[in-house]
């Protein structure tokens, strides 16, 4: 799952496209043609830091994307892979009122964008050109939209302004910090140490608690959770009472990454609020879980036993 840039809720097929649109109008400073988006023609006032404004170029809107480099910055240089804490501002270029669609100024809440195969590729290409305290003006028309897209109704021409805030931490391998002898009754949980999963146990005779239940079995140091965040996390989940194991991304080799929103609500009051870096062990009763509705391996009413390493909020 992927965080939908809140700011950009209206354009999310723009930003998170799959990596195919044409980079033939790109273009890295003043020289860029009209042809190639008209980024040259572009006037950008307003220091970096605070929310700028653009006067647009007469004519049509362009119909394919382009990037300028407005400041290159003077920090660390941003690479591919990156996960680039921004903020921004978008307009619709429709070539008559040129509305501002939002800015992260406004909500005082930069966003983070992953520097990936999942952006349009003049950002991949024009997020490596500018470095920490850089301004980046990017031109995302219908060229930008993956080809399975492209059924969807044309979006207006997009302008961002981006200024490069920073750079995210990688995500942690797995929990790290002091262990506290904190569990639900129960429930067990095995550490051993390292990188290694710890050895989730629910099978029980004790009745599954009615309210949801969340201990801290290892206290991370990190940043806390913010419920309109993404997070990557590590998780085995099982059913109370069973030791039924019905997932788990440990297994899987690869940790999960979701929006913290748009998960059950016992994950959501659950890790709101819980520093990175720490391993909980949850119980969610079904009112906070799947309810009366069955879900694969789940059966309908079960409690939910999960521990999980928060490794990442963004």
């Amino acid at each position: 799952m992927r965080r939908a840039l809140a700011v950009l809720a209206a354009v999310p097929l723009l930003l998170f496209a799959a990596a195919c649109g044409s980079d033939d109008g790109a273009s890295t400073g003043a020289s860029a043609s009209a042809s190639a988006g008209a980024s040259a023609k572009f006037k950008v006032t307003g220091t970096v830091g605070a929310k700028p404004t653009v006067a647009f170029p007469s004519g049509t809107p362009a119909t394919k994307s382009s990037y300028e480099v407005i400041q290159p910055g003077a920090g660390t240089g941003v690479k591919a892979g990156d996960r680039v804490i921004v903020n921004l501002t978008v307009w619709n270029w429709d070539g008559k009122g040129n509305a501002v669609q939002g800015s992260s100024y406004d909500t005082k809440a930069p966003e983070t964008i992953a520097v990936n195969e999942q952006l349009p590729q003049v950002l991949q290409e024009g997020f490596t050109k500018v470095k920490h305290g850089g301004r980046l003006l990017a031109v995302l028309a219908n060229d930008s939209v993956a080809p399975q897209q492209t059924t969807q109704p044309a979006e207006p021409t997009k302008v961002f302004v981006i200024d490069v805030v920073g750079t995210q931490p990688p995500a942690l391998k797995a929990a790290t910090g002091k262990e506290t002898g904190d569990s639900i009754k129960g429930v067990k949980v095995d550490n051993p140490g390292g990188e290694k999963a710890p050895t989730l146990t629910t099978k029980t005779d004790e009745k599954a608690p009615k309210d949801l239940v969340v201990k801290t079995v290892i206290k991370g140091t990190g940043a806390k959770v913010q419920a309109n965040q993404t997070l990557s996390v590590h998780y085995t989940g099982k059913i109370w009472g069973t030791d039924k194991q019905f997932d788990s991304s440990w297994e899987r080799g690869q940790p999960a990454e979701f929006a913290l929103g748009q998960v059950i609500q016992g994950w959501q009051k659950g890790l709101a609020g819980l520093p990175v870096g720490s391993r909980v062990v949850m119980s969610i009763p079904p009112a906070l879980g799947y309810g009366d509705q069955a879900q694969q391996a789940i059966p309908a009413k079960s409690t939910l036993v999960f521990v999980v390493d928060i490794l990442g909020a963004y």
